[in-house]
């Protein structure tokens, strides 16, 4: 029997993030498999995959900010607004006059912090149950509606040209639902002469970072984190009692225990070191908001 817990995964291009885990049903035997946040075929790196009952925590990982590394061209758009997709356009050398160091940098300040960014066509989202990309791919038109997130750091670490064109190699940190495509889309309009993204990376995903990650051949001897041990990477802790993990898995409250948790939510863990479940404070007692699926021992 596969033991619960969350697998690390190093996506390479070309795979869907649903590739991924049929690969990961397959090579551990279970159906039982998820993932937390979609990575667009284009892309590489950290996908956060769930087994077994730890499929429950993806739930509270999904919603974390991440960590991109990425290579934005300016100088061209792109009809997926990264290198997969047919040229649009092509800046001519009156548009650069204008793309000086300074511009470049203001067209990053604008797209840092809390912005308003519409989705790439090519991103995951799902419209009336296809992924967009899919339907872009089957020449169809799609727009996105504006969402809200936070850029929380956009570095430009390498800047260099490249046949006409200039590369940015760049970081950017930000909240769950972000679309780098987008951010590589809009600098380039703001600057006059158009972009889109040649490399996409995730890095990390919350407390979880691809150092730790293995590759799509590696999946069979991957080692997984305990339930547990995943769980307080992305929530405080609270240690319970035997008695008080037993009420907690039968649906009782803890009376009075809501004193004991710092936050709103909290993972509570048994005297044995195995994660209970999700726990919250209802009114001044603790109640359970997931319970992990008991496993025999």
């Amino acid at each position: 029997m596969v033991s619960p817990g969350i697998l690390l995964v190093d996506k390479p291009a070309g795979l869907t993030s649903h590739d991924v885990v049929a690969r990961t049903r397959r090579a551990l035997g279970t159906r039982k498999v998820g993932h937390a946040g979609t990575l667009d075929p284009m892309a590489t790196g950290l996908l956060v995959i769930g087994v077994e009952g730890a499929t429950r925590l993806l739930t509270y990982i999904v919603g974390a900010d991440k960590t991109y590394a990425a290579t934005i061209r300016l100088g061209a758009t792109t009809t997926t607004d990264d290198a997969d997709g047919d040229m649009v356009a092509q800046a001519g050398p009156e548009a650069w006059a204008s793309v000086t160091d300074e511009r470049v940098a203001w067209g990053i300040d604008a797209l840092t912090g809390a912005i308003s960014q519409v989705p790439s066509s090519v991103s995951a989202i799902k419209v009336d149950g296809r992924r967009a990309y899919d339907r872009v791919r089957a020449g169809e038109e799609v727009v996105l509606a504006a969402r809200d997130v936070v850029v929380s750091r956009f570095d430009v670490t390498a800047d260099r040209a490249v046949d006409g064109f200039r590369d940015l190699d760049v970081v950017v940190e930000c909240s769950s639902g972000t679309y780098i495509r987008s951010l590589a889309r809009d600098l380039g309009a703001a600057l006059g002469v158009g972009g889109h993204l040649t490399a996409l990376r995730r890095t990390r995903v919350g407390a979880f970072d691809v150092a730790d990650a293995v590759g799509i051949d590696a999946l069979e001897a991957a080692p997984l984190l305990s339930p547990a041990a995943a769980a307080i990477r992305v929530l405080p802790s609270l240690e319970v009692s035997g008695d008080e993990a037993r009420d907690l898995r039968h649906g009782k409250r803890l009376p009075g225990a809501a004193v004991r948790l710092g936050s709103r939510q909290a993972a509570a863990i048994d005297d044995e070191g195995v994660l209970v479940g999700v726990v919250e404070k209802r009114g001044t007692d603790i109640k359970s908001a997931m319970n992990m699926p008991e496993v025999a021992r």
